[in-house]
């Protein structure tokens, strides 16, 4: 050995204990770690959590947050921060410490349909937290021991309101809920309200952006469920704090906001000075070969046709066409073991035999004039494979990225992005939790159908620490359901300008269980001609561009309610 290391240790009574053999009974060192415990959770001065969780950017402003709910709060609170700071990531810290100090051990957490497998994937992955979620089997096959035996549950409101399971979610004890959607709790009259006030809760956080929608009314439905009597009674409040008919301008402010800072917490982004550079997004529509665009337009009638093969099957089909033929081939040989028939067959030998792609082509044209480092986002690891190829053929050095690699290898593959190869080719979860932000442009490969996704992949690079301009290349082939999908969310309500997170306010204003993917596949199948979908697609695009001048004048509204009177 080159290197000899010596070590002296400073005389003290336990290194002698050691040395001789000497011990306490356990139950001093039990006493003594009981004592220890009980300090910590005396006092919130420091989050114990924070050195486990190791997939998130923690500012200083959530950590603020967390403590302020933890500390004077007393884990009864209204998460309302502006739009993109980050409320799930609060709510997560929150969750997480009081974990972490033994203070919980029953968790729900209550959401709009489409957001339950975010939220359960955020908290397995950012916060070490394993839930169950409605979407399991086990809640079809035993309801009771479903609701019963599983401490940590993800629920879709709608489905923890319904009659069959409303008697089941109120009627055991919740260390912690937490609403995420607040504001559909806005209305005392409604299930969704009257199910969370009759929760049997211990802690409480509801989250949203836009607490006052119309009235101030609604604040005071929102407030009385954190901490009932605050506000005293409805007359009372309207008679104290409203001026206006329409209930919208307050009288009394100031004492208000001193009752509300009770329960309250909103941070602004000029508050934690977020500044990110502007984002620039292009729609790249490839024109098909011939034999790609017939196979697309063959798949489309057999799915219009086949009204017996169930939605998830379509969808996958539909999804796997957009990505590529390979993927495609994939799930329609799957799908010809469970369902033979000659028509699959025949789908599935079409779609194995196109060897070359006109996405893949124009994807290599790309990438050989930029000069940025680039990820290319698929969701279909047989799109992967193929691009990985074709990459390789075309020269273009890279590095890939995919779910199921091993921790050492997806270091590797960031480290080689970062030093020497100009794309990195990435699964969904590409580059998720990890400092990327040296890239500074995006291709959506493939595109999601559910913008919320779209946004976590931008969200990948464009965040706090980005100091460049961030540049989003939107593939689709021409005449396909993601053509008018883009054709929306770019062209029409311009998504890709919009601040972090507004686009999930924006659909959440259309209803409460809204789900674009949904609605766009539902509008795909029902209409034959490109007339009726120009139309059909024409309407949704209305619809949204109304829900989202509806979150603009819901955002002024709560500016000139709350101002910058109540962050951490």
């Amino acid at each position: 050995m080159d290197n000899f290391y010596s070590f002296k240790f400073t005389h003290s009574q336990a290194l002698a204990a050691l040395h001789t053999g000497q011990a306490d009974p356990i139950k001093y060192y039990q006493a003594r770690r009981d004592l220890f415990q009980l300090s910590l959770m005396a006092d919130y001065d420091q989050l114990v959590c924070l050195p486990t969780l190791t997939k998130i950017d923690k500012h200083w402003y959530q950590i603020e947050t967390a403590r302020k709910v933890l500390r004077q709060l007393g884990g009864r609170a209204l998460l309302a921060d502006e739009v993109g700071l980050g409320k799930t990531i609060e709510a997560g810290l929150i969750c997480a410490e009081y974990i972490a100090r033994g203070q919980i051990q029953s968790l729900l957490v209550l959401t709009p349909a489409s957001l339950v497998s975010q939220w359960q994937l955020e908290l397995a992955d950012k916060f070490n937290i394993d839930t169950v979620t409605t979407d399991s089997k086990q809640l079809q096959e035993n309801t009771d021991d479903f609701w019963t035996s599983n401490p940590r549950i993800i629920a879709s409101l709608n489905t923890a309101k319904s009659s069959k399971h409303f008697p089941y979610v109120t009627k055991r004890n919740w260390d912690l809920v937490i609403v995420d959607e607040a504001h559909h709790l806005k209305n005392r009259s409604t299930l969704n309200w009257k199910l969370v006030n009759a929760l049997n809760k211990r802690f409480i956080l509801m989250l949203t952006a836009t607490p006052v929608q119309n009235s101030l009314v609604e604040l005071f439905n929102l407030l009385t469920l954190l901490k009932p009597g605050l506000l005293q009674t409805e007359a009372a409040f309207k008679k104290e704090y409203v001026s206006s008919k329409n209930g919208r301008v307050p009288k009394n402010p100031e004492k208000l906001r001193q009752l509300m800072r009770e329960v309250m917490i909103r941070n602004t982004r000029s508050l934690v000075d977020v500044k990110l550079p502007k984002r620039f997004a292009t729609t790249i529509t490839v024109t098909p070969s011939q034999q790609e665009e017939k196979l697309y337009q063959d798949l489309t009638q057999y799915l219009r046709s086949q009204q017996s093969l169930d939605k998830f099957s379509r969808t996958n089909l539909l999804m796997r066409a957009g990505s590529s033929s390979r993927a495609l081939a994939e799930s329609l040989k799957n799908l010809a073991k469970r369902l033979p028939s000659d028509e699959i067959k025949t789908l599935t030998k079409r779609a194995a035999q196109i060897k070359q792609v006109e996405k893949a082509k124009a994807l290599v044209d790309l990438l050989k004039q930029s000069k940025q480092k680039t990820i290319v986002f698929t969701t279909h690891r047989a799109t992967s494979s193929y691009l990985a190829s074709t990459l390789e053929s075309a020269g273009i050095p890279f590095a890939e990225f995919l779910g199921d690699m091993s921790l050492n290898q997806k270091d590797a593959a960031i480290a080689a992005f970062k030093d020497s190869v100009p794309v990195l080719l990435a699964s969904e979860t590409g580059g998720e939790g990890r400092n990327i932000q040296f890239a500074n442009a995006i291709v959506n490969y493939d595109l999601p159908w559910n913008p919320m996704k779209i946004e976590q992949r931008i969200g990948r690079i464009h965040r706090i620490g980005q100091t460049q301009d961030v540049f989003i290349f939107n593939f689709c082939l021409q005449g396909s359901i993601e053509e008018y999908i883009l054709g929306i969310l770019h062209d029409k309500i311009n998504m890709f300008e919009l601040v972090v997170g507004e686009i999930e306010t924006i659909l959440g204003q259309v209803d409460d269980e809204f789900d674009f993917s949904e609605v766009v596949m539902d509008i795909w199948l029902k209409n034959q001609s490109q007339a009726e979908l120009n139309t059909a697609f024409g309407q949704l695009a209305d619809e949204l561009l109304k829900a989202k001048e509806q979150y603009r004048e819901t955002s002024e509204l709560d500016e000139q309610i709350f101002g910058e009177e109540f962050e951490a």
